[in-house]
């Protein structure tokens, strides 16, 4: 599973996931600073990679659009540094691993982790 860590988050994700056995690379060493999230997406989608964000407009567009791809990981409240906010996001990328490979948009917390498996607002059977 590759990462591509979104501009609203600091760099130092990128170590911290390699050291964590994920591939990540950050927005700013593959696109422009100021990409707008359709581009960021549309890029993630035609990788194959999983989009993390603490932005909470990824997850609108995935369900605005019935997307079933990129996955995304969204972190919620509280510290978005790795050092905190990391174990957390390894630990739902561990629990729902299945999930996002297929399609899902992971909501990472402080008390808890949900998925929701794409396209949203469509009845899975």
């Amino acid at each position: 599973m590759k990462l591509v860590i979104d501009m609203n988050l600091p760099r130092t994700w990128v170590p911290f996931l390699v050291e964590n056995s994920l591939q990540a690379i950050h927005w700013a060493d593959i696109g422009p600073a100021n990409a707008l999230d359709p581009v960021i997406m549309d890029h993630a989608r035609q990788q194959g990679w999983v989009v993390l964000t603490k932005d909470l407009d990824f997850g609108e567009l995935l369900a605005l659009n019935n997307s079933i791809g990129p996955s995304v990981i969204q972190l919620r409240g509280g510290d978005v540094m790795p050092d905190i906010g990391g174990p957390l996001v390894v630990s739902a990328i561990n629990t729902f691993r299945s999930q996002i490979e297929r399609g899902a948009l992971v909501t990472v917390g402080l008390q808890r982790s949900r998925v929701r498996i794409l396209p949203i607002g469509v009845r899975q059977t």
